[in-house]
């Protein structure tokens, strides 16, 4: 048997298997087994087939990994609305407590209580936002 028809099984097998992986990898070997293939055709030594198979699998592989590292690496997701509040810091304007309390969180003005129903929190201190339970910010003061 010639060594192109050798070739070209083992890209229809590699090619038949990436389609139920789905791991791409497999077919970057396919890939390489059908250029290994057009050489084997012109009549090339065995030796110099397998290198250009090794040399046109790394090669395929070279090219795809910047593009699968960019796909891994997603920025952080963005927070908005009232979870967004969660982890910034608020001026208090009217004193908080366990119970009621007013701040100012980036410019609105919003109803507080103190996270640690214990602690009174004096107007003008700067507090953390550390949870938002509905339209109430619940806040710790900062050390």
């Amino acid at each position: 048997m010639d060594s192109w028809i050798v070739w070209l099984i083992l890209a229809a097998v590699l090619g038949v298997a990436e389609i139920f992986t789905l791991t791409a990898s497999l077919g970057l070997l396919a890939v390489a087994a059908l250029v290994t293939t057009v050489v084997a055709l012109v009549g090339l030594p065995p030796a110099v087939q397998l290198v250009v198979f090794v040399i046109a699998s790394a090669a395929g592989l070279a090219g795809v990994r910047p593009l699968a590292l960019r796909h891994l690496k997603q920025p952080p997701p963005k927070r908005f609305g009232v979870s967004a509040l969660v982890g910034k810091s608020a001026y208090v304007t009217k004193e908080v407590t366990g119970r009621d309390g007013r701040v100012r969180i980036g410019g609105e003005e919003w109803s507080a209580r103190a996270y640690d129903e214990t602690l009174v929190i004096p107007p003008g201190a700067t507090v953390d936002v550390i949870e938002i339970e509905g339209a109430t910010a619940l806040v710790y003061p900062r050390e």
